[in-house]
């Protein structure tokens, strides 16, 4: 009988507008030999998952770095901790924007180009983390809609994400969510590919030059289309994954899990390589 061997390397869509599942070894991966690979994939699918690699904190940030320039935490840290648990993590309250739909690092210059995330602990229910592709949902609007919302700006703000789980703050907490900070960015976002994408999520405060019932329209009903299912996974955790998403191209959120359930993420990212134009 002749053997059937495993390529090194394989790739399996999981839906036709967004996701694949790269089947490889953890050293295969962390050896860089399929980063060009890896790139492309990311563009053209959004949302990369690696089942069951297992990867220690020190391979993940190693397979990181074969993919661009790594990305360090606000304090210098390789590896930053998803989790709620407040011993483990003491900014984790702010954490719980991430329950909404968003993209990372919108009060950036540059945002984050993907994170990357590692299961370490899983709860016994809940805790998915759930991805739109925001480069094809804009792909398939109606001509109409596209021309109705090309050159408009939206307000994106931290105060904005965070009154999505607590909609009545003190004026002292207020104030410090404002300085904060916010950034005025095109609802449509070109990239230098020439691929277009929609810039949306819990920090986009509203849009400018347009009445508020309007605005809340816009946000809201392209929110809808970008996160229904054409353009839409959900990925259920099991011990081991690794999960990469392009943070230009999509949005992403957790869905809810006990805090007491100490689940934790481990998380590297890559440095962003264009603004937001």
């Amino acid at each position: 009988m002749t053997a059937v061997l495993k390529p090194e390397f394989d790739v399996v869509d999981i839906n036709p507008k967004i996701g694949c599942r790269v089947l490889a070894s953890k050293e295969t991966l962390v050896s860089g030999k399929y980063a060009g690979r890896i790139r492309e994939l990311l563009e053209q699918r959004g949302v990369l998952v690696f089942p069951g690699v297992h990867m220690s904190d020190p391979e993940q940030v190693a397979f990181t770095r074969t993919l661009g320039e790594f990305s360090p935490e606000i304090f210098g840290d390789e590896i930053y901790k998803v989790t709620l648990d407040t011993d483990e993590n003491a900014r984790a309250d702010y954490l719980k924007g991430a329950f909404y739909w968003h993209i990372d690092g919108t009060m950036s210059d540059v945002p984050i180009l993907a994170s990357i995330l590692s299961a370490k602990v899983l709860p016994k229910e809940g805790g998915n983390t759930e991805f739109c592709n925001t480069y094809a949902a804009y792909d398939a609007l109606p001509e109409e809609k596209k021309q109705e919302i090309e050159g408009l700006e939206v307000l994106h703000s931290f105060a904005a994400s965070q009154f999505y789980h607590n909609p009545e703050p003190t004026a002292a907490k207020l104030e410090e969510w404002i300085n904060m900070g916010n950034k005025v960015l095109p609802l449509v976002w070109e990239h230098r590919s020439g691929r277009k994408s929609l810039v949306l999520g819990n920090t986009a405060e509203r849009v400018l030059n347009v009445d508020p019932i309007t605005s809340a329209r816009l946000l809201h009903g392209l929110r809808d289309w970008c996160t229904s299912e054409p353009f839409f996974y959900s990925h259920h955790w099991e011990p081991g994954d690794m999960v990469m998403w392009d943070n230009t191209g999509t949005m992403h959120r957790a869905t809810y899990y006990d805090p007491a359930s100490g689940r934790m993420m481990h998380r590297t990212k890559l440095e962003g390589e264009e603004p937001v134009i």
